[in-house]
């Protein structure tokens, strides 16, 4: 089974039942139905089979969000090719990187993202380079048009030599400690993740999912959209760049979307509108966040302006499960402090140094079973033996189970810090100053220290107006915590260093103020 069979089997069930039912939409822009989403995957798989893309091929696609990036992400899969989803955002030597370690052979891409590539052109193993354009920036002469991929056939594509453990896709993580790795994920593992998506949140085709990520990331792609894609429902995209939250909140408004992915701070932009009950948001029924806990005060508010809605908290990692757990809507003020229960037909241990399983209240690392978890990662057997161990994903995050079987984070394995001969954990130091009412936002990390071998730093960014000092920090956590894990340094910044999926870049930080002592 393949993803291909997303687009075939719908497309069959929607002819009968409504030829023109809606399958994804740019926001307030041009559709396609589950038939125009085959037919134009067809097209693109055949001229790609026509221009030598063979079984397990890599292609890229370096394509801001548009109808064509899941067509072009459809005919890779359906015919048997590894699609190498590209972050618009990196640099040209990032991008070289990621086309050299995946030995890409064809890039798809936008035509204002050519200076990314152009350098780099003679630099990687990439045959050909095909252009869509989106700009006015005309098609460089190293590349071919797009139109060229239109002109393939619409007949069926020959699947039968494709196998479910067969490699899909090729992610790069987004490195929070380092130089990106490639996930390998597999035909079944995605099929198997958006069912049991699909399980637990009970799609039936009714909804109308809107992704508000980069479909480069499993954020936006493979969480909610393509179980509601699998389901019949309809998913709308939004634009890549310019993000603008009032935007989102007419195209929910207009659309009516039912389910919507947003990320923390834009849940806090949101709730900081002061026109935000000029909004129709009546037909919206759950917002799913993850990457960051959202704080305390925006499920408040969120409850007093929005009684009807639903928001589901989630914890994953591109590798082990993009949504490993998810806290449901009334648990969020008892269990807020938590990211839930393990999401169906997944495992969750908590694991010793050893790999050896610990009991209920026992700190430590966060391993994942599921099918829906990575095979490993692209030419890297050392890294995937360390990772993945007996069908088991070691995360690196370190967490904790109570009694009643709800999982909490405690912070990154390499984040617990080491100090005068205790283990602090840095999520409990930022769980407190986030309580903080001048705290907008908070990244506790270790630094060197002479006497104590690690130091914990406090990096803070202050509210608008707030007159937060060093002092009144420290005295916080006093009040709070032991003695021994109050911050002995303090950094005030106008931002904290994340990647695109929201998640703060501690190793930025680290090697920014290793040397503040």
């Amino acid at each position: 089974m393949d993803i291909g069979f997303f687009t075939r089997k719908m497309a069959n069930d929607l002819n009968t039942l409504n030829h023109r039912k809606v399958a994804i939409q740019e926001e307030m822009g041009k559709s396609w139905t589950y038939s125009d989403l085959h037919r134009i995957s067809n097209s693109y798989a055949n001229k790609l089979c026509e221009l030598g893309v063979e079984k397990g091929d890599r292609v890229g696609i370096l394509l801001h969000n548009c109808l064509e990036y899941f067509g072009l992400y459809f005919a890779v899969a359906k015919i048997g090719a590894i699609a190498v989803r590209l972050n618009f955002r990196l640099s040209s030597a990032e991008l070289e990187y990621a086309l050299n370690d995946s030995q890409t052979k064809i890039v798809c891409f936008h035509s204002n993202l050519c200076k990314q590539l152009e350098g780099i052109v003679n630099q990687v193993s990439v045959e050909r380079f095909i252009c869509l354009e989106n700009t006015q920036d005309a098609i460089p002469y190293w590349s071919e048009p797009w139109s060229m991929l239109e002109s393939g056939s619409i007949e069926e594509v020959n699947v039968r030599h494709i196998k479910l453990h067969d490699p899909v896709m090729l992610m790069y993580t987004s490195g929070t400690t380092g130089r990106p790795k490639g996930a390998i994920w597999t035909h079944d593992t995605t099929y198997w993740f958006s069912a049991i998506q699909a399980l637990k949140w009970k799609f039936n085709g009714q909804e109308v999912g809107m992704t508000t990520g980069p479909l480069y990331h499993v954020g936006a792609m493979e969480d909610i959209a393509l179980p509601i894609l699998m389901m019949g429902g309809t998913v709308i995209i939004t634009k890549s760049q310019g993000f603008e939250i009032g935007r989102i909140l007419s195209v929910i408004e207009h659309e009516n979307v039912t389910d919507c992915f947003l990320f923390p701070f834009m849940i806090y932009e949101m709730l900081n509108m002061p026109n935000l009950d000029h909004y129709n948001l009546k037909a919206l029924k759950t917002i799913y966040t993850g990457g960051d806990p959202l704080m305390p005060w925006a499920l408040e508010q969120l409850k007093m302006k929005f009684p009807h809605l639903g928001v589901v908290q989630v914890y994953g990692l591109t590798e082990g499960q993009p949504i490993a757990a998810a806290l449901d809507p009334e648990d969020n003020f008892t269990k807020g402090h938590t990211v839930g229960k393990p999401m169906p037909l997944t495992e969750i241990n908590i694991i010793d140094d050893n790999g050896i399983p610990l009991a209920v209240g026992e700190i430590g690392e966060i391993a994942i079973k599921s099918p829906g978890v990575s095979e490993g990662y692209w030419r890297r057997p050392d890294a995937t033996m360390e990772t993945f161990v007996e069908g088991w994903c070691k995360t690196g995050d370190l967490g904790v189970f109570d009694e009643e079987g709800y999982l909490s984070i405690v912070g990154r394995k390499k984040d617990m810090i080491r100090s005068g001969g205790e283990n602090i954990y840095a999520a409990e130091i930022e769980d407190v100053l986030y309580r903080h009412p001048d705290v907008k936002e908070v990244s506790i990390i270790g630094v060197p220290d002479p006497k104590y071998i690690e130091a914990v730093c406090a990096v803070i960014v202050k509210k608008e107006g707030a007159n937060l000092t060093e002092e009144d920090v420290v005295e916080f956590c006093k009040k709070h915590l032991a003695s021994y894990k109050k911050p002995r340094e303090v950094k005030f910044v106008n931002e904290i260093p994340r990647t695109p999926s929201g998640k703060v870049q501690k190793y930025v930080l680290r090697n920014q103020y290793s040397g503040i002592n």
